[in-house]
């Protein structure tokens, strides 16, 4: 795969711009460069939970703390863990024999994993951090691609605490009755896309304009 270097303007806090250069090439460089920066942006608001979807990456629908979001041909699954943020709990790291790609993480105290499982030529994405967790199922030159969305998505991920507050004293739980298929969460950081050969079918890969 050709090398390419994208040139990023990230803004701060304090300052205007950033320039920011990020080797696409190399997926562990992805993780720690976006990881890294301090982005307070956000465009997507939820229940409780706000965070930004970077440019070419498309909002699809919501449903409860699950977001669908759609790129490129490539549909992301996003869970905001508000029941693992609001324990305060983290995640356990899991035991990885022979997957593609496994990288543990810890960036400005959160904590979290990259982990990639290939099977024939569909790659499954699992990328958890800062009580998220990104899903998404790709072929191997789409991989670094979706790496670098998620980290923006995952990394800007920031909670309402008033809100939080509310739906775990409430009826938080009891409104998570429908999810999607891909979507299994049981609010203990378990992999809720299951792999198997029907969720690596790409018949549900939709056409060139989203549809």
């Amino acid at each position: 795969m050709k090398k390419v270097l994208i040139v990023l303007c990230v803004l701060l806090l304090t300052t205007g711009c950033t320039i920011v250069r990020i080797d696409t090439d190399n997926t562990d460089n992805i993780i720690n460069v976006v990881l890294s920066k301090e982005n307070k942006l956000y465009n997507q608001v939820g229940r409780g939970y706000k965070y930004y979807i970077p440019k070419g990456v498309s909002y699809i629908d919501t449903n409860d703390t699950n977001d669908k979001l759609y790129s490129n041909g490539i549909y992301y699954y996003l869970y905001i863990d508000v029941i693992n943020y609001y324990n305060k709990k983290e995640y356990e790291i899991p035991n990885i024999e022979n997957h593609y790609y496994f990288k543990q993480i810890d960036i400005n105290g959160k904590k979290g994993y990259v982990d990639i499982i290939q099977k024939d030529d569909i790659y499954y994405i699992k990328f958890v951090y800062n009580y998220a967790i990104l899903e998404a199922k790709v072929k191997k030159d789409e991989i670094n691609e979706v790496i670098l969305n998620a980290s923006y998505i995952l990394s800007t991920v920031k909670f309402n605490d008033n809100i939080v507050e509310l739906f775990m004293n409430g009826n938080f739980l009891k409104l998570r009755e429908e999810e999607y298929d891909l979507f299994k969460s049981k609010g203990d950081g378990s992999s809720f896309l299951k792999y198997s050969d029907e969720n690596i079918d790409s018949s549900d890969t939709p056409d060139e304009k989203g549809e």
